[in-house]
């Protein structure tokens, strides 16, 4: 490259028009106009690598898929929790310890959960009947369409993974409750993180993560059903919550009720959830956590279905799903015992054997409590389900109970009849009505002052028709099922079971999705601008076409 010599070079002749720019300004000038030229390369070479990142991550994925199939990819891709297609061996242990049949003897459980000889100890039996397969829906067409492969997760499942475990009486320290904290009042032990406006967590998942501080114990005592239980669920609500329903000087009783769920497949299976409807249960134990005098915890069984289970057919998170709701007779951990001590030790602080010389062990007398406040438990398991279904501020009474409180105080039947509970884990159908529309403030004051609410399972229903006892109940049923269509049928009734409104489910959902012009075109609902949220806007323009439809016949 030429250079002129200085010699050669010649000066600007000046314009006598112009004035010099300062050379402070000059420079500043160029400075500025190199510093735009230098973020605009340095955001062209960040566009740059993020395409080209992208481009070999999309090369990368097409090549394992080739490599690999469809359901070789989906297996890699749920070991690869960090989607950089490479398999950690952090990743790989989950599939090693299936193979060899071992778990590292320091687990997080242990770590979290350090043994202390010197402490009371409490042994806990875990009780469990497999679920009736019989009463799933797809029983009744011989589970047509569904391989056996991919209930095998659920046939195998028949006993509990430990039927016994013991535990330091201070890991139940999750379950004392708040300082300040009054009887009756809720509080969470493990909230949960998830909304109708956050959505829910990913279904391709086998294995649960790790349980930090309060989950531990959670996670620990589910495992005695099953060694994959995940301590949140994928869709709210989720976590534990807890109430005191007794306090004394010394001692503490806490109801509870959880939300967790268990996978009961493993790669190369695809995903199989199985989501009882809640667990719930109580604990005395001391104030300081150092002696637990009862333990008990259980999925209720006192309904006709009880269990949630999804299965994926694919290897996606979009690949089709299966759902069914079954009945599990028992799910049920039970203390043996109060907490006795690890280690027994004389007046002077010696220890001795723990057996008497005839070999039986030594028995503890333990004292009376004292209650000095008391709360019921129907009144604690209320509040909980309040805490977690706000839709429960309107009271839901049992089916022919409502329609005898309704024709005793002359108002409509607000009823929901549907497959699995509203107020429960068992039923996917009932979710979006619960955590929506349910719960909305004026959906909840027009319940509470003009009607009287109930829900109802179709099989319950079904079982009242055929019976013979009650001719009224037989009739209040049939009525019922008449209008029913799957999956959820809204209805306002008379109190003689006479139905004067109903809306399904699905439709539902539909006229909610449109646009308000739309709905108007169609002359589907119109709704007031009053609420901004369609599907308050129609479930409210549903219950005031019931008034005014079933108020006539009432005063009549």
């Amino acid at each position: 490259m030429c250079q002129a010599r200085p010699a050669a070079r010649r000066p600007h002749s000046p314009d006598p028009g112009a004035q010099p720019a300062p050379p402070r300004r000059r420079a500043r000038a160029l400075a500025l106009l190199g510093a735009l030229l230098a973020a605009a390369a340095a955001v062209a070479a960040a566009r740059a690598c993020a395409l080209l990142a992208d481009a070999q991550a999309a090369a990368r994925q097409e090549s394992a898929q080739k490599v690999l199939g469809t359901d070789g990819l989906f297996l890699f891709s749920s070991l690869d929790t960090d989607q950089d297609m490479y398999i950690s061996p952090e990743e790989f242990k989950p599939i090693a310890e299936k193979l060899t049949g071992s778990v590292p003897v320091a687990s997080y459980e242990e770590e979290e959960l350090p043994h202390d000889p010197s402490e009371e100890t409490l042994t806990i039996e875990a009780r469990f009947q497999p679920l009736l397969t019989e009463t799933m829906t797809k029983s009744k067409d011989g589970f047509l369409g569904v391989s056996r492969l991919a209930l095998s997760g659920l046939r195998n499942w028949t006993t509990a993974a430990s039927p016994s475990a013991v535990f330091a009486a201070r890991h139940f320290r999750p379950f004392l409750p708040p300082p300040g904290q009054e009887l009756g009042q809720p509080w969470w032990i493990i909230p949960g993180e998830l909304s109708v406006f956050t959505g829910y967590l990913s279904n391709n998942r086998f294995y649960p993560p790790p349980p930090k501080g309060k989950e531990v114990i959670i996670h620990r005592l589910l495992s005695m059903f099953h060694p994959r239980p995940f301590v949140k669920t994928r869709f709210a609500p989720q976590g534990t919550v807890a109430c005191l329903t007794a306090i004394s000087d010394s001692y503490y009783t806490v109801m509870f009720r959880i939300h967790a769920e268990f996978q009961l497949s493993e790669p190369p299976d695809f995903p199989f959830w199985f989501s009882p409807g809640q667990f719930t249960g109580h604990i005395i134990l001391s104030k300081d956590a150092t002696h637990i005098r009862d333990f008990r915890l259980f999925v209720p069984n006192h309904r006709s279905l009880n269990v949630d289970m999804e299965w994926l057919y694919g290897a996606s998170e979009t690949s089709n799903m299966e759902v069914d709701i079954g009945y599990v007779p028992q799910m049920e951990l039970e203390a043996v015992g109060p907490s006795v001590p690890s280690v027994i030790l004389d007046e002077d602080g010696n220890m001795i054997d723990s057996r008497l010389p005839s070999g039986e062990p030594l028995q503890f007398v333990f004292e009376e409590i004292k209650w000095h406040q008391e709360l019921s438990w129907e009144e604690a398991a209320r509040r909980l389900e309040v805490a977690m279904y706000p839709f429960k501020k309107v009271n839901y009474l049992p089916f022919t109970e409502a329609f005898d409180r309704a024709k005793a105080e002359n108002k409509l039947v607000h009823s929901i009849l549907l497959w699995g509970a509203l107020d429960d884990q068992s039923c996917c159908s009932g979710r979006t009505l619960r955590e929506t529309v349910l719960e909305s403030p004026p959906i909840l004051t027009l319940l509470n002052e003009s009607f009287i609410s109930t829900w109802s399972l179709v099989k319950e229903l079904e079982d009242l028709q055929i019976q013979q006892e009650n001719p009224l109940h037989r009739q209040l049923a049939g009525l019922h099922l008449e209008k029913y269509s799957f999956p959820v049928e809204m209805m306002i009734c008379l109190p003689n079971g006479t139905v004067v409104h109903h809306i399904n489910a699905n439709y539902f959902l539909d006229i909610t999705s449109m646009k308000p012009e739309d709905m108007e075109k169609n002359n589907v609902f119109s709704f007031s601008s009053a609420f901004e949220d369609p599907s308050t806007a129609t479930y409210m323009q549903f219950l005031r076409e019931g008034l005014r439809r079933g108020l006539p016949l009432l005063q009549s």
